[in-house]
């Protein structure tokens, strides 16, 4: 999708007008540049009709052009979450409608309190334009009139128009990555196997400018990642382990690790999921794909820093070569791993990982991982559980949330939690003592592996789906990769 300023609106583009709840459409910037016979029109149908907040009205004007009036909250009452969901929601709508060339006014954003300045403003608002204008129809047979997406969405601005422009193209940069990701992590798991996973990021990188090793089974063995290797054992597809380096920053400066969770399918192993559970799981790579197109967008922004992106990629499959619980998994960094439960496989190959990421020295650790169930039923759907020892990195995070819409909520990461992951024959186990906090043992097993470094671990398996009332399309959501820029551009 394009998306351009213009100072004017003309017959190319469909004009939509936000409208506060209690506000007229007289006083709406785009009312004035309309014809006579239009004005009087929407005048009289907003009379009839008073547009409350919810309500959408697709107009054809006496002209023979049409319009589309939507009703929001109160101005005072209109905030910045709001403002983004009405960006996404200007996208459904008109796709809905087949308009090809919306225009919307920069300014009916503008009254939620964001403490944004305009280019910040308008690169937000770009992301959510793409990643409105996404839908997975890659195995869908193409309708006799095609599929529909928005070719061209104006922004009519009257002021700040150079900070508004390079925002709205820094902006439809991270919203096409994070569309990027949503493809990744909508492909089946019959067709993103690890290989695949780690070509992609082989594209992603000669595409956008950074470097990517593949390290196949041979070199992980060498390494001594038996927590990959035990995994990846009941599988006949290979593990890969993908090592990305963007290093723009200076050359002093130590780089900021990334390490994704890369599951292409996760069955569980011999401890199987149920039949409600197994359907998703070819979206356990989510954290993998982002760790990619956090890269890919990085690199397309040409940002001044060191970027380091680590995915273990492995299929979690049922055999007879499987691994077993009650195994112990020696793993890169010589600590073993007693198996509990099979299906808790992400935190096995993370720790791999994480060690992996203390060769570069890093002075921040950031992992990503669609990593328990129980995240979702602390938090829900609407926000990812995030987790530090840092107040500071915290607080940083929730605010580039909120900033985003790619929200998160700590949890707790406590040193009394480290007794709820002491192995019995092992180091470490698993899996908790009991069924009780599960994201937050989840969390703490993996502190076992990066003590000493500055770290946070995202589980964003609350957000790995879109859910209803987003205007979004169904399928992946593509989270933290609209966190991660945004934290990583100003770290």
């Amino acid at each position: 999708m394009n998306i351009k300023i213009i100072k004017k609106i003309d017959k190319n583009s469909v004009p939509v007008f936000v409208l506060y709840e209690g506000t007229v459409v007289e006083k709406h910037p785009f009312f004035r540049q309309l014809a006579e016979g239009d004005r009087r029109y929407l005048t009289t149908f907003q009379a009839k009709f008073p547009l409350k907040d919810g309500h959408t009205h697709i107009l054809v004007l006496p002209s023979g052009e049409r319009a589309v009036l939507m009703g929001v909250s109160q101005r005072q009452k209109f905030t910045h979450r709001k403002a983004l969901l009405t960006a996404r929601k200007i996208v459904a709508v008109v796709r809905r409608e087949r308009i090809k060339n919306p225009a919307v006014h920069f300014e009916d954003f503008m009254a939620a309190r964001s403490g944004m300045n305009a280019r910040e403003s308008a690169e937000v608002l770009a992301t959510q334009f793409e990643m409105a204008n996404f839908e997975f129809v890659v195995y869908k047979t193409v309708p006799s009139e095609g599929w529909f997406f928005v070719e061209n969405l104006f922004v009519y601005a009257s002021k700040n128009i150079p900070a508004i422009t390079d925002g709205l193209k820094r902006g439809k940069v991270i919203g096409e990555e994070i569309n990027g990701t949503r493809i990744l992590s909508n492909t089946p798991g019959g067709d993103m196997t690890p290989q695949k996973l780690a070509e992609a990021a082989m594209k992603a990188g000669k595409e956008s400018g950074f470097s990517v090793k593949v390290l196949g089974e041979e070199e992980i063995k060498k390494l001594g990642m038996g927590g990959v290797l035990g995994v990846s054992k009941g599988s006949v597809e290979r593990p890969r382990f993908i090592v990305m380096e963007y290093l723009k920053g200076k050359k002093s400066e130590k780089p900021v690790v990334l390490v994704g969770k890369g599951v292409t399918f996760d069955t569980g192993g011999l401890n199987l999921k149920p039949e409600n559970g197994i359907y998703e799981m070819h979206m356990d790579m989510t954290g993998g794909a982002a760790v990619i197109h956090i890269m890919a967008a990085l690199a397309r922004l040409k940002e001044k820093k060191n970027i380091i992106g680590l995915v273990p990629a492995v299929e979690n499959m049922p055999s007879g070569s499987s691994y077993h619980p009650g195994d112990m998994l020696k793993t890169m960094s010589g600590k073993t791993i007693e198996v509990l439960n099979t299906d808790a496989e992400g935190r096995i190959i993370l720790a791999d990982g994480l060690e992996y990421a203390k060769k570069y020295n890093p002075r921040l650790v950031i992992d990503v991982a669609t990593l328990t169930g129980a995240a979702m039923s602390a938090l829900g759907q609407r926000a990812s559980a995030i987790f530090t020892t840092s107040p500071k990195l915290e607080t940083k995070l929730r605010e580039v949330g909120e900033k985003t819409g790619d929200f998160v909520w700590p949890l707790p990461l406590w040193e009394e939690y480290e007794e709820e992951v002491k192995g019995t024959f092992g180091d470490v186990a698993n899996l908790g003592k009991t069924r009780y906090g599960g994201a937050i043992t989840g969390a703490v097993f993996l502190w076992q592996f990066i003590k000493g470094y500055p770290w946070v671990h995202i589980d964003i398996a609350p957000r790995m789906t879109s859910i209803e009332g987003e205007f979004l399309a169904k399928g992946s959501a593509g989270p933290s990769v609209n966190l991660l820029v945004h934290f990583l551009r100003d770290f």
